[in-house]
């Protein structure tokens, strides 16, 4: 949209340090790949420890909007805060995780009184923000697709079911039993297929009995190649998306949709009306349920390729990163008047 945009990184990040002490030489591969995919991208580095008052100083002279992700460390918030009185940018908050709603208290390190608002990725997290934590300014903003990566190839399935995600530090583990190893148990006739990383060893041990094919990482890129290769795909979210933050859809959904996947997910409300339920996407009450959908889907292409094609449109009609841009200008306009 002819903005200048930069973005700022910490040497020594956790998921940058951990992709590559785990996956070595593909996860230089993935690091060159997102770098040719999206060459715009100004990404620069800093050291926390370092003079960061100084460095930020020079960086942020001409900015007119700063945007914080929660995941932020509060030394780093602090010393741009500082600098507001002599730059005079606005700063907004950007939460896309529930810690607002898990551990509330991690966000008063945050001083997010000093804030010009707070963007959130669903509503409920945006009522927190506004009804518990009295911020004055609060939007909601989802997320949405790159819709320039992620859209239907041509389909070549080699498999029947995938699941694409992490193992999720306990706060999914019995959904995936339930909802992906039970299954996969219970259907030997299919192949089920699964991506992700931080598997302990009992988890794949549970993959190996189950019959699931485990391929360990998989660059963000290379999902839409995947989502064409397989039949079905599942969508498994986390507790919290299910209960006390229901409504939520996570990154994975739009993407999924967006590459005119079929999409069965667990329990999971869509309170907000992002899509159409029974027609974008199926959810299942338990795992009984999605043992026969997936049987269903499994045996009626028409259907698997209807919801696809309405997937597609709901995506690119409400909840592509374009979408998202305009919104965020709406935003940024209305807090430089």
């Amino acid at each position: 949209m002819g903005h200048a945009v930069r973005c700022y990184e910490a040497l020594g990040s956790w998921s940058l340090t951990n992709l590559i002490r785990n996956e070595g030489d593909r996860a230089i591969v993935a690091i060159d790949e997102f770098r040719q995919a999206y060459p715009e991208l100004d990404v620069r580095f800093y050291e926390l420890e370092g003079n960061i008052t100084e460095l930020m100083t020079e960086e942020l002279k001409s900015a007119d909007i700063i945007i914080f992700h929660e995941w932020n460390d509060p030394k780093l918030i602090a010393a741009v805060l500082s600098l507001r009185p002599e730059l005079g940018f606005k700063v907004l908050f950007h939460d896309t995780h529930h810690r607002a709603y898990t551990d509330p208290g991690a966000l008063l390190k945050m001083q997010l009184h000093l804030f010009d608002g707070v963007l959130a990725y669903g509503e409920v997290i945006r009522k927190i923000y506004s009804e518990r934590l009295g911020i004055a300014k609060t939007w909601t903003m989802h997320e949405a697709a790159d819709v320039r990566h992620f859209y239907p190839r041509a389909r070549g399935q080699s498999s029947d079911v995938l699941w694409m995600g992490n193992w999720g530090d306990e706060e999914r583990t019995q959904e995936l039993y339930e909802f992906l190893f039970e299954p996969a148990k219970s259907l030997p006739d299919f192949k089920f297929v699964a991506y992700g990383v931080r598997y302990p060893e009992s988890a794949r041990q549970a993959l190996r009995d189950t019959g699931v094919c485990y391929r360990g990482y998989l660059p963000n890129l290379h999902a839409p190649a995947a989502y064409a290769e397989s039949a079905v795909a599942l969508h498994i979210p986390r507790r919290h998306y299910s209960n006390g933050l229901s409504g939520i859809p996570t990154i994975r959904m739009f993407e999924a949709m967006a590459c005119g996947a079929p999409l069965l997910c667990s329990p999971w409300m869509d309170v907000e009306g992002l899509f159409a339920a029974g027609e974008d996407y199926i959810a299942v009450a338990d795992g009984e349920a999605m043992k026969r959908e997936l049987l269903c889907l499994l045996r009626d292409p028409l259907r698997r390729q209807q919801m696809g094609q309405s997937a597609v449109e709901r995506i690119r009609q409400r909840h592509t990163c374009a979408h998202r841009a305009e919104q965020l200008t709406a935003i940024c306009q209305e807090l430089l008047q």
